[in-house]
């Protein structure tokens, strides 16, 4: 009896080392498996950063397009150089290149609108630059763009052509909304917008010219809209008074909108002044 059980035993025995070997070769192959896969990302990663240290040539060749009336194509080249080879951008070369970086650099130069940049192999970049338009004066020096935003404060040449628009710091987008609003609808009855005005008060005032008449010789009529229902005052504007401004722009000086049920003119001739009385109802303007 005592025989069969040693026997067993030994069976066991060797069964068990049987298996004990078998897991440790299979641990010893997945041990193997993972560093084979561990030491071939290690390599996969190096080959790639030393490729792209390689490909991360400092920029030397800069290729400026678009057209140019107030910005040189020399300005901008030295703008994107000296941008590439300052010591306080640490990534500046080919590839490491932060192209929303650079952008905003060239875009703060004068007159630049905006800018899209490309990679152009092996060492350069090409800049496609959009100049801005002046849409309107702002003040005695500053310009407006088409979109209201003020581009410049103190232009060296100011267009005299340009509209004029005038009030407080901070106001441009305002007061160019109201100059884009108006400009197409006054245009309708015959009246040309040439200068929008808020004052530091919160009044608004138009001047106009008409289309009819080749000169009036008093640099336009004044419409005073003041701060109070500006758009309601507009629109009684245009359907009321406009058409005595298109056809007798040179003889007036102001329209005063500001009456609740009408409004006031003011005439260059005292004679013209009291043959046509003005249309107002109210005897004092309101705000």
């Amino acid at each position: 009896m005592m025989l069969w059980f040693r026997k067993r035993n030994r069976r066991q025995t060797s069964r068990s080392s049987e298996a004990s070997a078998v897991v440790a070769a299979l641990a010893s192959q997945d041990r193997n498996r993972i560093l084979i896969v561990a030491s071939s990302a290690l390599c996969a990663v190096a080959l790639v950063w030393s490729v792209l240290a390689l490909l991360d040539r400092p920029v030397r060749h800069v290729e400026v397009t678009g057209q140019f009336l107030r910005v040189s194509v020399p300005q901008i080249e030295q703008a994107v150089l000296a941008f590439c080879k300052s010591p306080a951008n640490t990534k500046r070369g080919f590839v490491s290149l932060k192209l929303s970086d650079l952008q905003a650099t060239v875009e703060q130069i004068p007159w630049v609108d905006h800018v899209r940049i490309e990679r152009r192999w092996p060492d350069g970049v090409r800049l496609t630059v959009a100049e801005q338009i002046p849409g309107a004066r702002w003040g005695e020096r500053g310009l407006l763009n088409s979109r209201g935003e003020l581009f410049l404060k103190d232009a060296r040449y100011v267009p005299p052509e340009l509209p004029q628009l005038n009030g407080p710091d901070g106001t441009e987008a305002q007061v160019a909304r109201l100059y884009l609003d108006s400009l197409p609808r006054l245009a309708v009855v015959g009246l040309r917008l040439a200068r929008v005005t808020l004052d530091p008060r919160g009044a608004w005032e138009l001047t106009v010219t008409s289309t009819q008449t080749t000169s009036s010789g008093n640099g336009g009529v004044v419409v005073r809209l003041g701060r109070q229902d500006v758009a309601e005052r507009l629109e009684r504007f245009l359907s009321a008074a406009s058409p005595l401004i298109a056809t007798r722009a040179g003889e007036m000086s102001y329209v005063d909108m500001r009456y609740s049920n009408g409004f006031a003119v003011g005439w260059l001739d005292a004679k013209a002044s009291l043959a046509n009385k003005s249309n107002a109802t109210g005897a004092i303007p309101h705000a």
